[in-house]
């Protein structure tokens, strides 16, 4: 469990966030100066090296993402040039994806941070790259919304690259195209110039993950923990009915996979936060502010209690609670995060995933333990064994777990467990998250996905 910190502050973790951000740039500018666009998008490192691993190129957005996410903590024009550049001339093929369900994660790091950092003034305002960047918003959130399974009783999710039978939780925090889509205007246009609400299928999507992909210690099933998530959730195609929990990179259907647990964490509240911008009138044709703000309330703050609950003390979370090694620990939730045991890796992508969870939860509610806690992890986070000061090493946060099922993350030593490694998305997280105190400590607009 978290032993959270109460004597943090935003303003106490500026040395390490801005240590963060020094050690950022050098990252950066190596990966750039290694990286083959032929090889596609960088996802980990093996020795300290950023390489590729064709699936679904869900992390390109997050590489020149991250450019864009430098220049807004920095002012650096260079990081500005090479994000804007590499975002014009690369990412166009993610916009029309209709293969994935990582709108979200691709364009918004992108094409929406751009939009964000027009609007905000932070770049120049012009009119056809703005048209530009809103045209690429727009057509992602319908793309995304294309990918549609209708649930017996009514609602429908947003399918994954499995299939049209698959739930993914992660989706929840790719939602964000749908929710910038809808603010810009747009809808999908269907069969007879059919008009189909983008909101609307966010709305659906998020109570579909809110129902089977978390838990609430209703007797679901006799592993029924509350706040615990499962990974995919599989439906009937044929009559729309939910048939098991599943997963593909965390242990088992009936562990949780705590990268997962993160994305819903993080999915969730800021969520929350854009359905509190809207009009009722928006809300009501798909239940009302109270139906919808319920449901999302409800399972934001059962992942975040369940993080709390089943991390390291110092914020740091294992990959699996259910990880079949994970009891030759001991008491491992007593006490300090050990990603060199030789047993069973951390996962510090699923911290710097979930700590902008807590953050953004607790200021919603206005709750000082989930903020406190967001603190806490971003305290640990942000420093040794985590961060990286090896200016030889492209990542920035060590010790970051891929696809543990697979075998795809590098394990250095003959326990076989992996160590010493970073990730696309974990990096991106790190500075967002980064990013998003480091605006309240200067006074700056809230970091939120829309604008």
């Amino acid at each position: 469990m978290i032993h959270i910190r109460q004597d943090l502050t935003p303003a106490s973790l500026e040395g390490k966030i801005q240590a963060l951000f020094s050690a950022s740039a050098a990252k950066l500018r190596g990966i750039q100066s290694t990286w083959n666009p032929s090889k596609g998008a960088p996802v980990f490192t093996i020795n300290g090296e950023y390489t590729s691993r064709g699936w679904t190129e869900w992390t390109q957005g997050f590489q020149f993402g991250s450019d864009i996410l430098q220049f807004d903590a920095t002012g650096d024009d260079s990081f500005l040039e090479t994000g804007r550049e590499h975002t014009v001339r690369l990412m166009a093929p993610h916009i029309t994806h209709i293969g994935v369900h990582d709108h979200g994660f691709n364009n918004v790091s992108t094409y929406g941070n751009l939009l964000r950092l027009m609007n905000e003034g932070r770049i120049t305002d012009n009119a056809w790259e703005r048209h530009f960047y809103e045209l690429a918003i727009k057509c992602s959130g319908a793309i995304q919304a294309v990918r549609w399974s209708k649930i017996a009783g009514g609602g429908g999710y947003v399918y994954s690259f499995n299939g049209p039978h698959s739930l993914f939780v992660d989706t929840i925090r790719s939602l964000r195209a749908l929710g910038y889509s809808h603010k810009l205007g747009h809808v999908l246009m269907g069969e007879n110039d059919k008009k189909i609400s983008l909101l609307g299928r966010l709305v659906e999507h998020a109570e579909a993950t809110a129902k089977y992909s978390v838990y609430y210690d209703e007797g679901r099933d006799s592993y029924d923990l509350r706040g615990r998530t499962a990974h995919e959730s599989i439906f009937n195609v044929n009559d729309g009915n939910f048939r098991c929990p599943n997963s593909q990179q965390g242990y088992a259907p009936f562990s949780t996979w705590t990268r997962g647990l993160a994305w819903a964490m993080v999915g969730f509240a800021e969520e929350l936060e854009f359905i509190a911008e809207l009009e009722d009138a928006e809300l009501e044709p798909f239940g009302g502010r109270d139906h919808i703000e319920g449901f999302m309330r409800r399972a934001a703050e059962a992942t975040c209690d369940f993080y709390i609950e089943n991390s390291a003390s110092d914020g740091i979370p294992y990959w699996d609670t259910g990880a079949p090694n994970l009891h030759k620990l001991g008491d491992w939730g007593s006490r300090a995060s050990d990603p060199f045991n030789p047993y069973e890796p951390v996962d510090s992508s699923a911290a710097a995933i979930g700590a902008q969870g807590l953050l953004r939860l607790g200021r919603y509610l206005q709750d000082e333990r989930y903020w406190q806690a967001g603190l806490t992890v971003c305290n640990s986070l942000f420093d040794t064994p985590y961060l990286s000061s090896d200016p030889s090493h492209q990542g920035l946060i060590l010790h970051a777990v891929y696809h543990r099922p697979n075998g795809w993350d590098h394990a250095p030593d003959a326990d076989g467990v992996p160590r010493g490694e970073a990730c696309m998305w974990g990096d991106y997280h790190a500075r967002e998250v980064a990013l998003y105190l480091l605006r309240l400590i200067e006074n700056k607009p809230y970091l939120r996905f829309w604008s």
